[in-house]
């Protein structure tokens, strides 16, 4: 899918076009060679359609213009310390690319062709210097005009990564986080592209998701936020601008992650456990005002639980993904793709509701890793009937997940240690005899470290869960 290139760097490339530059004078100084003048001066300020054909005319002879070849160096090489004539160079080989596409392969079929681009993405410190931005544009262009995925392009795209990852962390630059989200995804052409941005996830997901939690409207506890139900839906959708979001960016980051979810079932587990991204997801189609950025996360939602359904199918029952589902079918839809996907998902979640009960429920609540006080937890005859089931489900797992979800402050949301001492104590209550598996696990001691704990309702859990254990200690002596 093409994207319009960003404003800023579409009013960097103009400037830099409109730019006198003296280019006999630089071929006077040894910095360009005549015989690179000559292919510049043909491709430069023409028609689109005579650019075209010179270049198509003698793609070789353009290859080594821009990067040379053995004995022939290439123009990036002999006017590396004219910065104007290299901004001059990478606007001009970017409208070319644009121009024309197989001059992408062409580069590319050298035996070294990204040695003269990769430094220029750490030209200097200063970031007003235009080149690195120019260069990592040249580089995408490259890469996604080619759908390269040679030994030498496997090498130099984490390096194109990691330099837009710099852009994308930039929340004060909505602009530089534009261009970083636009270029990662012309990037995400492959499978191996979208696996490595997927192996660099702490560098291009994790600002990603930041900038989907500032449109959801929550903050850094966004999880516990909308885990328990706390955040604010806004009447103004995504247009709020809830942490300076813009609806244009928003759909560019919408579209990578949708890309990138035709991995899910290589990394859908992951997607989730790590970024909660089913429950983040549902609570901005609750907010989606545009029917493109509806589409995009209804079918990024489809990929991801289509290709694991036993993991994140409960994940998005407790998410209350269904009755968002049932919101969503009573706007004024037209997309045909958008209405397939909403179907297929409501068609999914109900033949999964249909058949769970309140135990595959609860089960699939602890394996999500984090709590909320949904009605099993309170209510006295699920425990009577379940207690026992609970401690001997695949061989101890759901104490296990207790356990996990009680070594974790969670600061953010006192809530789930209040509710998981509620549950340990309704065990021990239910089945004292069984009170020794709890304790393996460190359950006791984490109670008893809790009974100290600033929140109120965490104390008084804890407590009332380790009086179920002093009571039967008392009664056995």
């Amino acid at each position: 899918m093409s994207l319009d290139p960003p404003p800023y760097l579409g009013s960097l490339q103009n400037n830099i076009r409109q730019r006198p530059i003296p280019w006999d004078g630089a071929a006077r100084a040894g910095t360009i060679t005549e015989a690179q003048l000559t292919k510049i001066r043909a491709v430069d300020k023409v028609r689109k359609e005579q650019r075209k054909q010179v270049v198509e005319g003698d793609l070789d002879g353009y290859r080594i213009l821009f990067v040379g070849e053995p004995g022939t160096p290439g123009v990036l090489e002999s006017a590396s310390r004219r910065s104007d004539v290299i901004q001059y160079i990478l606007v001009l080989l970017s409208d070319l690319l644009e121009s024309v596409p197989a001059l992408a392969k062409a580069i590319l079929k050298g035996p070294d062709p990204y040695q003269h681009f990769l430094p220029l993405l750490a030209h200097t410190n200063n970031a007003e210097d235009p080149i690195p931005l120019l260069t990592s544009t040249v580089l995408a262009q490259l890469m996604a005009n080619s759908r390269d995925e040679s030994e030498s392009t496997q090498h130099a795209l984490p390096l194109v990564l990691s330099y837009l990852c710099g852009l994308a962390k930039n929340s004060n630059d909505a602009g530089q986080q534009d261009i970083a989200v636009s270029e990662y995804s012309s990037l995400l052409y492959g499978q191996s592209s979208r696996q490595l941005f997927w192996k660099q996830r702490s560098e291009t997901v994790a600002p990603l998701i930041d900038i989907l939690r500032k449109a959801a409207g929550v903050g850094e506890e966004s999880s516990a936020s909308l885990w328990s139900g706390n955040t604010t839906v806004r009447s103004g959708g995504f247009e709020g601008l809830s942490g300076g979001v813009g609806l244009q960016l928003l759909y560019h980051v919408l579209l990578v992650l949708w890309q990138l979810s035709f991995e899910a079932e290589e990394i859908g587990d992951e997607l989730d456990d790590e970024y909660d991204i089913v429950l983040l997801y549902t609570q901005l189609l609750r907010l989606s005002p545009k029917e493109k950025t509806t589409r995009l996360l209804l079918s990024t939602l489809y990929n991801l639980l289509d290709a694991n359904p036993s993991s994140l199918l409960p994940t998005a029952v407790l998410a209350r993904l269904p009755a968002v589902l049932q919101n969503v079918s009573g706007r004024h839809l037209t997309d045909p793709d958008l209405l397939e996907d909403l179907d297929r998902l409501k068609e999914a979640l109900e033949e999964y509701t249909k058949t769970k009960t309140t135990f595959d429920e609860y089960v699939a609540e602890v394996s999500s890793g984090h709590l909320r006080w949904s009605p099993p937890h309170r209510h006295q005859t699920f425990w009577a009937e379940n207690a026992r089931r609970i401690l001997d489900h695949e061989a101890g797992e759901v104490p296990r997940a207790l356990a996990e979800i009680m070594k974790k402050p969670w600061d953010g949301d006192k809530a789930v240690l209040a509710i998981a001492c509620n549950d340990v104590g309704c065990l021990v209550r239910e089945v004292p005899e069984r009170r020794y598996q709890l304790e393996k696990l460190g359950l006791k001691t984490r109670i008893m470290e809790l009974m100290q704990d600033p929140d109120e309702n965490v104390r008084w859990e804890s407590l009332r869960a380790l009086g179920g254990w002093l009571k039967y200690s008392f009664e056995n002596n």
